[in-house]
């Protein structure tokens, strides 16, 4: 039996050193994840969606150049006219037409309208009986369009969009702690499945031993038979543990090294040490978070989007005015050469005008609504805002006595090993039972995975204030990280 678990023991060593082993820390494995994880690849793709959203709004308000044009446009076909008379006639057409309109067009946010200047060129064959070639040159012309008077969407943009850009960087931040706090995740389980491991294999090398020990007892009659099969069922126990928890230790290898994309599955973890000592109060970490937090930009803008809805309802409910301005000249002939000369003046100006006489409480049901949504909208962010805050404060509270339950899961792991060595040498010794023995052992095992849990617990929380203040505590500065640009 004993060569077994020798075998075992040697077995388990030599698979872990026959495969390229990988000695990593938390921080390596942290820092190796915000650069190859999935949730960084994700995040990069969310991020770069956001970064040309604001790209295409900052573009909006910048001239736009463009070209228009129809190369060319044929028609043979028999069309219906209305002649001078009021008569329908029909009339064959056919004839093919080019033309070409170059623009600059600029939005102007003060006003909400978009002016443009622009110039154009049409060139017209006729086929036929009567072939001829028309043309026609607008050179210069002015337009102004506004489609509301009372509304002016640019000038809500201005506010709304440049807060949507800050938040989504904000967010980067927070994701990029996320992710600190995924792989710490990981990174534990891995470790506790190979401390367990370790543990297992220990404990059956021990019961093996112990159980050889009672067998040349029970020879002797020290030992009644009652305890003899309680040690053998020890040792089978032992065993299954053994088998149940390298299931375990496999299953979180694996996780912890597909996240990362490493090539081995065979990592040697250290146990992290504890942090220096540095105190948080409530007051600092709420200063930090409403400073950096993207919640606060979120509030904000979900402010103004439901401000925006109600002016909206409001500028085109009830009376809706519209304008349409051009001014410019043109010339039209059957010469190209003889267009740029004694221009036509060409201007046109139109207001247009809509209010509902008679809509049996439409306008005002959805002004009533988008009021309606405003509020809610508003005491949803209060809510969010006192849970934000709640959030923090407890979070700090906690935070403070972390370090203390650390200790004392320190101690209390100490004080169980000695206690144990102690009992099993009184056992090999004959003091004690075999039942005190297996107490010990399992106050034993399970200190050393509360001490290991504690400090998933401690360095989890760390990593959760950082989140939540997005601040170096240890530095003592806010969190950054590189802007990402996007070609």
């Amino acid at each position: 039996m004993k060569n077994l678990i020798l075998f075992l023991c040697v077995l388990y060593t030599g698979v872990t050193f026959s495969q390229n082993k990988q000695f990593i820390t938390l921080e390596q494995a942290i820092e190796i994840a915000q650069k190859k994880s999935p949730d960084y690849k994700a995040l990069l793709n969310q991020n770069q969606s956001s970064y040309w959203r604001y790209r295409n709004y900052k573009a909006g308000f910048l001239p736009q150049l463009r070209l228009d044009a129809t190369l060319p446009q044929y028609a043979n076909s028999v069309q219906r006219l209305t002649n001078d008379s009021g008569q329908d006639i029909f009339v064959r057409s056919n004839q093919s037409r080019i033309d070409g309109t170059l623009s600059l067009n600029q939005n102007i946010a003060f006003t909400g309208g978009t002016l443009s200047f622009s110039s154009q060129l049409e060139r017209v064959d006729i086929f036929g009986d009567n072939n001829a070639t028309r043309f026609s040159v607008v050179p210069f012309s002015i337009n102004y369009n506004q489609n509301s008077l009372l509304f002016n969407e640019f000038k809500w943009d201005k506010k709304i969009e440049p807060l949507i850009y800050e938040e989504s960087k904000r967010q980067f931040i927070e994701s990029m702690e996320e992710i600190s706090l995924n792989t710490a995740r990981r990174y534990f389980a891995l470790l506790k499945a190979q401390m367990q491991t370790k543990i297992a294999l220990a404990n059956l090398s021990n019961q093996d031993t112990l159980f050889q020990i009672s067998k040349g007892r029970f020879k002797i009659g020290k030992i009644a038979e009652n305890d003899l099969l309680q040690m053998e069922l020890s040792v089978l126990n032992s065993k299954n543990t053994v088998t149940t928890n390298e299931i375990d230790l496999k299953r979180s290898s694996q996780n912890l090294a597909r996240y990362l994309e490493l090539n081995t599955e065979n990592l040697v973890l250290n146990i992290p040490k504890e942090l220096t000592t540095f105190t948080v109060t409530v007051e600092k970490a709420l200063e930090e978070a409403k400073s950096n937090r993207k919640a606060v930009i979120e509030f904000r803008r979900k402010r103004l989007e439901a401000e925006k809805r109600v002016a909206e309802v409001k500028g085109s409910n009830r009376l809706r005015l519209g304008l349409s301005a051009n001014f410019g000249i043109s010339q039209q002939g059957d010469v190209f050469n003889d267009l740029f000369q004694n221009y036509n003046q060409q201007q046109n100006l139109q207001v247009t005008l809509s209010i509902p006489l008679l809509d049996w409480g439409v306008s005002k049901s959805r002004r009533k609504l988008a009021e309606a949504d405003k509020d809610l909208i508003y005491n949803n962010v209060d809510q969010d805002e006192q849970e934000f805050e709640q959030e923090i404060y407890l979070h700090t509270l906690n935070w403070q006595n972390q370090r203390n339950f650390l200790k004392t899961a320190k101690k209390a792991k100490e004080i169980a090993t000695k206690r144990y060595e102690i009992t099993k040498k009184r056992f090999v010794l004959g003091k004690i039972t075999i039942t005190d023995l297996n107490l010990a052992l399992t106050e034993k095992d399970r200190s050393v995975l509360q001490y290991l849990n504690s400090l998933e617990k401690f360095w989890i929380d760390y990593y959760t204030l950082r989140r939540l203040t997005l601040y170096d505590f240890i530095k003592n500065k806010k969190i950054e990280v590189e802007d990402i640009t996007y070609d």
